[in-house]
């Protein structure tokens, strides 16, 4: 009997509970009126039909955006988004602002994007800033989410915010994981895209449901999901719960040596301002403080760091280094090239654009598009990934660059036609140092971050 009463006390208190959190949600749409939004920049249409707002493209417009009449903070937001065709594009605003005077007068939606897109790409649930940074979060980050969305049903959308901390989910499936520190508050947004062609005007996107409560405890998520941290040199309790770790602390040479030394070099380099940079020396390669390599060796790892370049700099992030080579100049290794590719002659050398930024040196050019990358004195986020099963990829900017086996009988063909094939089995090492090259140039590095793969 004692145990009847115990468990229907524990249903009686859960049903309380439930019914607190249930009250907690503020519905943003009533389902009838537009009440609470204003429609801002665009002319696309907004109306209310069956239960939902439907946004409407129209031609010769930009994109256009349904707003909250209030901001918030921090806070959980779900809603449901139901969209048919592949070539349309849509999202969803939040901690957004609109700029009145901008666009001779017709103002503008900038701040962070919560991505609506169907299209082959698979991005919904990535993190867009509108208006102003492009992609933070583009969804090749996380490519388990990438299959989430699904076309032609209501999908469930959730976005929660605290601090500095933004994650997304789809369909209960957890997409996009960003720390930035640029806005902390703001509007709610729907949006619908500008179309490229006026006969694809008529395009629709439907949202219900959607409700918003205030957050003070994110929801938790299964190890796999890369973080975008744009915080320098700081690593969340996330990362540091599943294994991410700093390479660099962004204050002292901690775990890290010359290549060919027993300690760190006396000159050449310089840690300032949570940034350690290589000076320049005119362009002569280690000849001024020489590489730098990690304390430890790696076997399988997910690496990533931020750098940023001066005009015509050189430099790379070497791995799988193993010194044994003791040659004159920088330390042999599998290269991530970092490189002014306008004003550097490296990047018309080598065979179709191998040599150029983010490319495994000499052996495989990546692929990327101008407007991935971020201009020279801004920094850049690289990522290398090596698994446990020797296959590689790069990132620039979270976007996927290339990918190839390593020791494959591929990987040793390019091998053969490359500078490295007079060393033996070059880049098949079991494992081997992480390295920044000096080669002469002045470019800086921080956030180093590495989380090892079993």
């Amino acid at each position: 009997m004692k145990r009847i009463f115990f468990f229907s006390l524990l249903a009686f208190l859960f049903s309380i509970l439930h019914a607190d959190a249930q009250k907690n949600w503020v519905d943003l749409f009533d389902g009838q009126t537009l009440t609470g939004w204003k429609q801002l920049a665009g002319k696309a249409r907004f109306e209310v039909y069956q239960g939902t707002i439907v946004g409407i493209s129209v031609p010769n417009s930009p994109n256009s955006f349904l707003a909250t009449d209030k901001e918030f903070g921090d806070f959980v937001l779900e809603m449901e988004v139901y969209m048919d065709d592949t070539t349309f594009n849509s999202g969803i605003q939040f901690r957004s602002h609109f700029d009145q005077s901008a666009n001779n007068g017709a103002g503008k939606v900038y701040g962070y994007q919560f991505e609506l897109d169907p299209s082959s790409r698979r991005w919904s649930g990535g993190i867009y800033d509108e208006g102003r940074r492009d992609w933070l979060y583009p969804l090749s980050l996380n490519p388990k989410a990438q299959s989430a969305f699904k076309l032609k049903v209501f999908n469930k959308i959730r976005i929660e915010c605290i601090g500095n901390e933004t994650r997304t989910w789809v369909n209960n499936i957890p997409a996009a994981y960003m720390v930035d520190m640029l806005d902390y508050n703001g509007f709610i947004a729907l949006q619908v895209h500008a179309v490229s062609k006026p006969e694809l005007a008529g395009q629709r996107v439907f949202f219900r449901n959607i409700r918003i409560r205030s957050l003070s405890k994110f929801t938790d998520i299964s190890k796999g999901v890369y973080v975008m941290n744009t915080v320098p040199n700081y690593l969340t309790d996330y990362e540091t719960k599943y294994g991410w770790k700093l390479l660099f602390d962004g204050e002292s040479s901690k775990g890290w040596r010359g290549a060919y030394k027993d300690s760190f070099p006396s000159k050449g380099w310089q840690i300032r301002d949570g940034n350690i940079t290589v000076l320049s020396s005119d362009g002569h390669e280690s000849a001024n403080g020489g590489d730098i390599v990690t304390l430890d060796q790696y076997k399988a790892f997910d690496l990533s760091f931020d750098f940023k370049l001066t005009p015509g700099a050189n430099s790379g992030v070497k791995y799988f280094v193993t010194l044994k080579e003791k040659n004159e100049g920088s330390a042999i290794g599998l290269e991530y090239q970092v490189l002014d590719d306008s004003l550097h002659p490296d990047a018309k050398l080598g065979r179709d654009g191998d040599r150029t930024l983010s490319s495994l040196y000499d052996l495989i050019p990546a692929a990327k598009q101008q407007r991935f990358i971020h201009p020279i004195g801004q920094w850049n986020t690289g990522r290398i990934i090596v698994y446990p099963n020797n296959h590689v990829e790069h990132y620039l900017n979270g976007i996927k660059v290339l990918e190839y086996e390593r020791g494959s009988p591929a990987f040793q063909a390019l091998v053969a036609q490359s500078k490295f094939k007079i060393w033996p089995n070059f880049g098949e090492a079991p494992e081997g140092h992480i390295l920044l090259q000096d080669h002469g140039n002045e470019v800086s590095y921080r956030s180093i971050k590495i989380q090892v793969l079993q």
